[in-house]
């Protein structure tokens, strides 16, 4: 197999995770889109620099994020974006468990509000599943700085969780 059909094959296998984490870093999903063409042509167009077929996932992931940065630089743009209107198809499988999914997309929603560098450590770990070391690598930062992340991304998440359940709570007269 050629290196440019290992990358085609990673592309197709991973254009849906890469989409989501474009949704993660821009917080629009045109943007993902856009994301995700400019990270297909890119590694396609470095697909000679490719040494090992084992993570070509991260691989990817480390060129949309390469592009995001570029073109938040280009932009002169340094504050998180805000989650612009996102179809729920998008957000989370719809299936006959639909109690879960509408937590899911509130979850989603809420990650989403998070300061970039938390909302890309979370959607690489939590969502996508990379190991903190990976993540790490991909973000170009000491572990010790996603391990941070991350837990002021909870702390941050489980404070909304809570003032919302008590919202709910207050509404329903209890």
């Amino acid at each position: 197999m050629s290196t440019e059909q290992a990358v085609r094959g990673a592309i197709q296998t991973h254009s849906k995770r890469v989409w989501r984490f474009g949704l993660a870093l821009s917080g629009a999903s045109d943007v993902a889109d856009d994301l995700l063409q400019a990270t297909a042509l890119r590694a396609l167009e470095k697909h000679h620099q490719v040494t090992s077929y084992d993570r070509l996932d991260s691989w990817l992931m480390t060129i949309c994020r390469s592009i995001w940065l570029n073109e938040i630089r280009a932009r002169s743009v340094r504050k998180a974006q805000a989650l612009s209107v996102t179809p729920e198809a998008e957000l989370v499988a719809h299936g006959p468990d639909s109690e879960t999914n509408i937590f899911a997309a509130q979850v989603f929603t809420q990650v989403m509000q998070l300061p970039e560098a938390q909302r890309e450590t979370v959607m690489l770990v939590f969502v996508e599943g990379y190991s903190y070391r990976e993540a790490a690598a991909m973000l170009d930062v000491p572990i010790g700085t996603i391990m941070s992340r991350l837990s002021n991304a909870r702390q941050k998440l489980k404070t909304v969780m809570q003032h919302e359940a008590g919202d709910a709570v207050q509404r329903s007269g209890k």
